[in-house]
C-alpha cells in the first residue's frame, strides 16, 4: 500500500498512533469478505504491520487456504520477507492444507488435529521470551476452510476459537480471522460466525459496491472499531479500495475525480 492508503486503513484499525505496545494486543479482529470481493489484503496488511522491524510482535499463522509460498510471495511485494521473519522466530507458520479431507476420517477432529494444533500454539507462545509473549498475533486464513477440514462441523470450529480466545486473556494475544460470509447464503449462518461478530473488537467487511462493478473501484470496506476501553465510543469507517499489483489503494467515496 502507498503511505496515504496505508494511513487511511491504519486509522480505521487504530494502528496509526503507536507500534509498541502492539495496538491490537488482547483484541479480536474479524474480517468477512465475499467470494467476488476478497478481503485477504487486509489480512496481509495486518501481518506486515505485526512484523514491523520496530516491533517485538510475533505472528502465528494458521493456513487452511494457501501454502507458505503464497503468503511469502505477496508479503515480499509489500516489503516483508517471511523467510527472514521465520528464521528470526517472529513468524510461525502452521500449514493445515494437508488436513482438508472432508470425505474421509483423516480430517481434523476435536480429539486429534484441533486440540493438537491448539497445544502447539500454546507451547509456541509459552516458549517465547517474555518481551515477545505479550505481543503475539494468531492469524487464521480462513474459517470457512477450517469448517471444511472438520467435515463440516461448525461446533468443532467454535470450540477451537473459544480455546484461542482464552489466549487473548492469558497472554494478551490478538486473534485475527478471515471468513467468506456469502458462502452461507440461503442457509443458516453458523454459530462460530455469529460468535466472532459478537466478540470482535474490530469487525471488517469487504463487500462489492452497491452499484455493481467499476473499473477503478474493486469494493468497499466497512470497519467497526468498538474501542479499546469500556465506555469508549465505537467508530465506523467506510471507504473504497482498488487492488493493484503491489499495493491496495484505499480512498473515500467521491474523493476521486
Amino acid at each position: 500500500m502507498d503511505q496515504r492508503s496505508s494511513n487511511l486503513l491504519d486509522e480505521a484499525l487504530g494502528l496509526d498512533q503507536t507500534i509498541e505496545p502492539w495496538p491490537l494486543r488482547g483484541r479480536v479482529v474479524a474480517i468477512e469478505d465475499r467470494v467476488e470481493t476478497s478481503g485477504s489484503f487486509v489480512l496481509h496488511h495486518l501481518l506486515k504491520r505485526s512484523l514491523s522491524p520496530n516491533s517485538s510482535n510475533v505472528s502465528i499463522f494458521i493456513a487452511f487456504s494457501q501454502p507458505f509460498s503464497h503468503y511469502d510471495r505477496i508479503l515480499r511485494k509489500l516489503g516483508c520477507n517471511l523467510v527472514t521473519q521465520r528464521d528470526k522466530n517472529r513468524f510461525v507458520f502452521f500449514d493445515m492444507l494437508m488436513l482438508q479431507c472432508p470425505g474421509g476420517n483423516e480430517g481434523i477432529t476435536p480429539e486429534g488435529g484441533l486440540i493438537a494444533l491448539f497445544g502447539k500454539i500454546h507451547k509456541t507462545i509459552s516458549a517465547l521470551p517474555e518481551i515477545n509473549r505479550k505481543s503475539v498475533s494468531i492469524i487464521i486464513d480462513d474459517l470457512s476452510l477450517m469448517e471444511v477440514a472438520t467435515n463440516g462441523s461448525s461446533d468443532d470450529v467454535l470450540d477451537f476459537l473459544r480455546y484461542c480466545l482464552t489466549l487473548t486473556s492469558e497472554f494478551e494475544c490478538s486473534l485475527i480471522t478471515l471468513n467468506h460470509e456469502d458462502i452461507y447464503s440461503g442457509e443458516g449462518r453458523p454459530t462460530f460466525l455469529l460468535q466472532m461478530e459478537y466478540l470482535a473488537d474490530i469487525l471488517i467487511k469487504a463487500e462489492p459496491l452497491a452499484t455493481g462493478l467499476a473499473a477503478d473501484v474493486h469494493g468497499q470496506l466497512t470497519i467497526l472499531n468498538k474501542g479499546m476501553n469500556y465506555g469508549q465510543r465505537s467508530k465506523i469507517s467506510n471507504f473504497h479500495f482498488k487492488v493493484k499489483e503491489n499495493i491496495v489503494e484505499c480512498f473515500y467515496p467521491g474523493s476521486r475525480g
